[in-house]
């Protein structure tokens, strides 16, 4: 199932070092084709959406699962004149349970306006939602969709809430910088659904590390152990492509590991603390030992990476989806000069510090300030870093999988791309399930 093909990104991706590479992705939108064939576009510059005669911004929502609709339901409150327009998912149910869902929520039921015919079904619902006259789209699909449907999102000069991770190979993460890249020059806005950056406690937690307050960092452990999660039993009518979509977590394809769809954040915060400055190589292990059967697709249930920065600097990266065992999610930052955990939002240096400030809800606080900022005319674009953070989750799998260690020039430059070249309702074969030593790396 897994296919190798080799984009125009690649090959300059091969030429360059991963760190400037990453560290300054015009590089990388010099090289793409892609950023060619959208260059005619750049012309079209947003500006300030400032109130007016008609000061409404049109919310088209693009993956209709929990998290998307939730997202939809946040961008609604965000903003005085946001509106839900469009909606697209590939399943009609899913549509229609999310719209009835929002429906019931009296704080923005009133700021639904999606007509029958702005709701839109399949594989090409993304483009029909891009569209329909939206401002702002909320990228909510599986991730393996994020490259392709953050490209168009960009090309049509659309401001964007994008869920994490955004790719789930090589490929797809080298296409998100050069979009990324292009969003700047468009002016356009691009939040991550990398929520615990847009937490107040964490921020402040961060903040004061980065500035000394445990001496230099000299490791990270990052936990992310939890148990298992939601699994929709095969039905007789569904093809192998509705099945696999339906448990998109189960596929790597789809959701490229639960290292790579859940533990992000947890990565993204160890990337954070080191001042966005990505891994020089990865070793690790894992496997699939408790969710053996094969409803659970062909992903591992437990992965363990040891990730090394500059200056000798070792994050320890832990992750597991296993009922019945101990679980934690937390980040330990251990430093010359103390320790500190980041969501407990306790520092231990020369003095023992714990954030006593507002809270608040991380999730809406995105669309606060994604909202904020097309009113303004000042766009965030959280694009680099929610391509970094993903790679270095891709760059776990790779090493869990391969049982090798994995730099990071090889991690981007990867020709692996995962799943299949074109997309319809029918048979679609489950990869094997990787066997470190045996696993070749692409």
């Amino acid at each position: 199932m897994t296919k190798h093909a080799t984009s125009p990104a690649a090959t300059s991706a091969a030429k360059t070092t991963r760190r400037g590479f990453l560290r300054n992705s015009s590089g990388a939108l010099a090289a793409g084709s892609m950023a060619a064939t959208l260059a005619g576009t750049l012309s079209v510059a947003r500006h300030a959406h400032a109130a007016g005669a008609d000061d409404t911004l049109k919310v088209g929502l693009i993956g209709c699962g929990g998290r998307g609709t939730g997202a939809a339901a946040q961008a609604l409150q965000a903003d005085p004149g946001s509106r839900l327009w469009a909606l697209g998912d590939a399943f009609g149910d899913r549509l229609q349970s999310s719209l009835e869902n929002l429906k019931k929520m009296p704080e923005v039921s009133s700021k639904i306006d999606v007509a029958e015919d702005r709701c839109f079904v399949g594989f090409n619902a993304f483009q029909q939602v891009i569209d329909s006259g939206v401002d702002v789209v909320v990228l909510a699909t599986p991730p393996h969709f994020r490259p392709q449907h953050l490209a168009a999102a960009v090309a049509a000069g659309k401001h964007i809430f994008c869920e994490k991770p955004v790719a789930v190979d090589a490929p797809g993460v080298r296409s998100v910088l050069e979009t990324s890249e292009l969003a700047k020059q468009k002016g356009l806005s691009i939040v991550s659904g990398l929520c615990w950056r847009y937490d107040y406690g964490v921020r402040e937690t961060v903040k004061r590390i980065q500035d000394g307050a445990i001496g230099d960092i000299v490791a990270i452990q990052e936990n992310y152990l939890a148990g298992s999660l939601w699994m929709h039993p095969r039905q007789p009518s569904w093809s192998d492509m509705e099945w696999q979509l339906r448990n998109w977590l189960y596929f790597s394809w789809l959701s490229g590991d639960h290292n790579v769809e859940q533990h992000v954040h947890s990565l993204d915060k160890a990337m954070w603390l080191l001042g966005d400055v990505p891994p020089l190589k990865a070793t690790g292990l894992g496997g699939r030992q408790v969710r053996t059967g094969p409803e659970y697709g062909h992903i591992f249930d437990h992965h363990a990476v040891v990730y090394e920065f500059p200056n000798d600097v070792k994050v320890f990266a832990y992750t597991r989806q296993m009922d019945g065992c101990a679980s934690d999610v937390e980040d330990y930052v251990m430093g010359t000069k103390g320790r500190a955990e980041i969501l407990r939002h306790v520092i231990n240096g020369d003095e023992r510090w714990r954030y006593r400030g507002a809270k608040n809800n991380m999730y809406q606080t995105e669309h606060d300030e994604l909202f904020a900022a097309i009113r303004s005319g000042q766009p965030i674009n959280n694009g680099q870093y929610m391509a970094n953070s993903t790679l270095m989750a891709i760059m776990g799998r790779m090493a869990t999988y391969t049982g090798k260690t994995i730099t990071g020039d090889e991690a981007l430059a990867s020709s692996e791309r995962l799943g299949p070249t074109t997309y319809e309702f029918g048979p679609l074969e489950v990869p094997p399930v990787a066997m470190p030593g045996r696993t070749a790396f692409a």
